[in-house]
């Protein structure tokens, strides 16, 4: 199976789980805060090639410098991202209707898990492009028919067209040792031992779940500087 968007969201809902059966409602907000610090670091390094290339930090500009793109993994077991553009002026807004990460939490149970992740994560992403722009999420595909995504203020007068840029897109592997350690370096600076407790057991899960060779690989990221581009 190798890495990929379910991979990703096993290691979100394992920390949201050991977050909060150990801490609670710290536990929660902790979570919550983590996913922000994740997705904040992944803008930042989407404006920063933007801001090389010459382009101004606009939705459209966002929309060209995402990170990923749908494995042929969820392809193929027909769990991948579908959306659908529902109006463009005054705002953007987007229904996603199929989501791989939704069909993990969801096998694995974790119904509020996902919620909280995906409630939290695409705002905090565009945050991180540029704080400037309004991304909000109004409901999540864990608890309605499917998500809404709404960008303000948009005003296009056609969809955007551009693709992603391919030379910026990161593998699954990268995706997934940047979410341990955003989440782990979280986890430990709040609770501290308690945390980094929570942080072996995760890993530990990830490891029963896939098996050493991919585990090892993830602990490989561990001195990877996130904040910043690496191509």
């Amino acid at each position: 199976m190798g890495f990929n968007e379910k991979v990703h969201a096993f290691i979100a809902a394992k920390f949201y789980v050991h977050l909060t059966e150990e801490f609670g409602e710290r536990g929660k907000k902790a979570f919550i805060h983590a996913t922000q610090y994740y997705a904040e670091q992944r803008g930042r390094r989407m404006a920063q090639r933007a801001i090389r290339d010459g382009y101004d930090l606009t939705y459209e500009t966002y929309l060209q410098y995402g990170e990923w793109v749908n494995t042929q993994y969820t392809i193929e077991n027909e769990v991948s991202n579908q959306s659908k553009i529902e109006e463009i002026s005054p705002h953007y807004l987007i229904h996603i209707h199929r989501c791989p990460w939704h069909a993990q939490f969801k096998e694995m149970g974790l119904i509020e898990a996902g919620h909280e992740y995906c409630e939290h994560l695409d705002n905090s992403i565009c945050r991180g492009f540029n704080p400037y722009l309004t991304y909000e999420v109004d409901q999540t595909l864990h608890k309605s028919d499917y998500c809404i995504h709404r960008i303000l203020n948009t005003n296009y007068k056609e969809i955007p067209q551009k693709p992603k840029k391919a030379a910026y897109l990161q593998s699954f592997d990268y995706h997934c040792g940047h979410s341990y350690w955003s989440y782990a370096e979280v986890t430990g600076a709040i609770f501290a031992e308690k945390g980094e407790q929570v942080n072996t057991q995760v890993l530990k899960d990830f490891t029963d779940e896939y098996g050493q060779e991919m585990a090892d690989k993830l602990v490989s990221y561990k001195n990877t500087n996130f904040n910043v581009t690496n191509c």
